[in-house]
């Protein structure tokens, strides 16, 4: 029996599943069974599997569209590891990644973790830029940044892991998406089990492609926010609510600029200039740290929008969630 079970939901993308298993298919520690969960895709991925038969233990399950987090408890439920593992379909895992959690877990003695991502150098420019933003502390606070302290790293499900027993305690994924995995985290943390940040352990995530599909997920991550704000209201933390104000803040200066002074505008150049440049100093690349800077805009203002109607629906108006924001949740 693997001592692992990596568990991944796909939804229409074989090319991105065959870019996952080749990377799978060379690791240095071999000690992990793969679980493909088809979550009713149009575009299935079970040609692609085929070839890597004779080098990974794989199993492949289809099943009607349920969300991603019910399909990793799909996955959970026929998994046989002591460790459940969760990468996203897009993500590339570097040959030591197992190697690295071994070595890690030998020492620390955890209940689940969570492990960092980076840009891969095969990424294109725009998923370069984005990967900046969805990191830098400029734009976080550090939330999803490599930080060791859960309370502010919550673990993701692109790079995450939790011990059966945890499974077998507090459940899985609930039908929210996105953030079922925070979602998860908490629970968990709030079970007592000890949880930690594996820098180690880290993958290759490739994220939007493109700034229109950015938009839309941080929007989401925002709306998302203020669900989990009333569903577990100990964990809110201040900078939760930085980019509302960035946005409404953004708005004002606008205005001013339009109706007062053309100097209103500054603050803004300043924050651009200040992302630029940490962009450059990060990736030594002038054309990444030119598109973090709209990368950057549109994910601060994009999550703003989005807490701020999830604010007045879900704790102005007390609507209830699954009523007032139906789109965020799947159906079984």
């Amino acid at each position: 029996m693997k001592k692992y079970t990596v568990i991944v939901p796909v939804f229409n993308r074989p090319q991105e599943v065959d870019e996952l298993l080749q990377s799978l298919a060379v690791q240095s520690c071999k000690d992990f069974e793969v679980l493909i969960v088809e979550d009713g895709s149009q575009q299935d991925c079970k040609a692609v599997l085929k070839r890597y038969e004779k080098d990974l233990p794989i199993q492949y399950f289809y099943k009607e569209n349920t969300g991603p987090g019910d399909s990793r408890n799909f996955g959970m439920a026929r998994a046989k590891g002591e460790w459940l593992l969760f990468f996203d379909s897009d993500c590339l895992i570097p040959p030591q990644y197992f190697e690295a959690l071994e070595a890690h877990l030998a020492v620390h003695d955890l209940d689940a973790f969570g492990g960092a991502d980076d840009s891969h150098p095969s990424f294109s420019i725009t998923q370069k830029a984005i990967n900046y933003s969805m990191t830098s502390f400029l734009t976080t606070g550090g939330i999803r940044g490599k930080k060791n302290n859960l309370d502010r790293f919550q673990p993701r499900s692109f790079n995450m892991g939790i011990k059966r027993k945890v499974y077998e305690t507090v459940g899985g994924f609930s039908d929210i998406h996105p953030g079922e995995d925070p979602d998860l985290s908490y629970r968990i943390m709030d079970a007592g089990f000890k949880v930690g940040f594996v820098p180690t352990a880290f993958v290759y995530h490739k994220r939007r492609i493109d700034f229109g599909k950015f938009l839309k997920q941080v929007y989401k991550f925002g709306v998302v926010r203020t669900i989990l704000m009333k569903w577990h209201p100990d964990k809110f933390k201040i900078v939760y609510i930085f980019p509302s104000l960035f946005f409404l803040g953004t708005i004002a200066l606008i205005v001013l600029f339009l109706a007062v002074s053309k100097w209103f505008l500054m603050p803004l150049g300043l924050l651009a200039s200040l992302l630029f440049l940490e962009a450059l100093f990060k990736t030594r690349n002038p054309i990444i740290a030119l598109l973090a800077i709209p990368a950057s805009f549109i994910q601060l203002l994009g999550y703003g929008y989005g807490f701020l109607k999830g604010l007045f629906k879900v704790h102005l108006l007390k609507q209830e969630e699954r009523k007032g924001l139906k789109g965020f949740f799947f159906e079984k």
